[in-house]
């Protein structure tokens, strides 16, 4: 078992994972934008695991930021129980987020914390949009999208002029970020780091953006990313004044035909949010899970227990 403070301490690939919120930049980012890591590290003979966690108050959670599609583990998942019976000391509250339901790791954190003698409550956190393509390309893929959609696409594309590249520019990006503030997303909650990300992204080939501009005036931006298979869809934005022209509609649709087309993607994810509009484009969902574990000897605890356990009795809100 090891822990550390820095990600400065774990640069060895072999710790890290694929996947754009599983790499060693991607900590060394969040780091530098002001988080405080908390590695904690099991080693065997054979295999590591990494929880990047970072100590809130106290509890520790995961490293992660509202950008992350999910959070989880990293390395091999048959070393979580050791390291959770190490890791109990050091805290008497952990609180993770955005867990996944699909790699089997949520449940076996769970009872890793419960056979510790913990008490544990699992809660449905959040949805996953994806659209696996299964082979299709992008017009076959798009004649199963609902009639309205398409017809939007056909009939709004041509008053807009887009622009789809894969190296980071800063012009594009300032517009980007023009766009944002007209836009109906809200405040953005790191755009430093964004930025620092989408660079980072477009050093090692993994970055899309697309631009869709009315009579050469910018009104919608959508950053990408395609690694390993999977297309990310990160940010996307358009100006409230261009509602008329539907331009994130056409952005989306000239950015799906280039991972599925170009890139040869077999998977999009749309991140996290239950948005409506987003059925439109993606067919299947994922649950993202929380799960908080607490100490019921410590007794800063015994409110914490007491009220999560009347919430399950008087509105069942557990799901897991």
């Amino acid at each position: 078992m090891s822990y550390h403070d820095t990600v400065k301490d774990c640069t060895d690939p072999v710790y890290w994972g694929d996947g754009p919120f599983s790499r060693h930049g991607w900590f060394e980012l969040l780091e530098k934008a002001g988080h405080l890591p908390f590695l904690a590290m099991v080693r065997d003979d054979e295999d590591t695991l990494l929880l990047p966690l970072e100590r809130e108050d106290d509890t520790l959670a995961p490293l992660t930021n509202w950008y992350v599609f999910t959070w989880s583990p990293i390395g091999e998942i048959r070393l979580i129980a050791p390291l959770v019976q190490d890791l109990v000391g050091r805290a008497d509250r952990f609180a993770f987020r955005k867990l996944p339901e699909e790699d089997g790791v949520t449940k076996l954190l769970a009872e890793a914390f419960a056979d510790a003698g913990w008490f544990t409550d699992l809660r449905r956190d959040d949805v996953n949009h994806i659209l696996p393509l299964a082979g299709r390309n992008y017009d076959e893929y798009l004649a199963s999208r609902p009639g309205p959609l398409r017809s939007t696409i056909k009939r709004k594309a041509a008053r807009l002029d887009v622009t789809v590249c894969d190296r980071f520019n800063a012009e594009d990006w300032a517009a980007y970020e023009v766009i944002y503030s007209a836009s109906w997303k809200p405040h953005e909650g790191d755009p430093a780091l964004l930025r620092a990300f989408a660079i980072m992204e477009s050093d090692a080939g993994r970055y899309r953006f697309a631009i869709a501009r009315h009579e050469g005036r910018p009104v919608a931006a959508q950053f990408w990313t395609v690694d390993g298979g999977t297309a990310y869809i990160h940010k996307l934005a358009h100006r409230r004044d261009a509602d008329s022209l539907s331009p994130g509609t056409v952005l989306t649709a000239a950015l799906m035909k280039q991972v599925i087309d170009l890139d040869a993607v077999e998977m999009v994810d749309f991140g996290t949010g239950d948005d409506a509009y987003k059925r439109d484009w993606m067919e299947q969902t994922r649950t993202r899970w929380s799960l908080t574990c607490v100490n019921p000897r410590a007794p800063r605890n015994w409110p914490r227990i007491a009220k999560a356990r009347a919430a399950k009795l008087v509105y069942g809100t557990r799901d897991g």
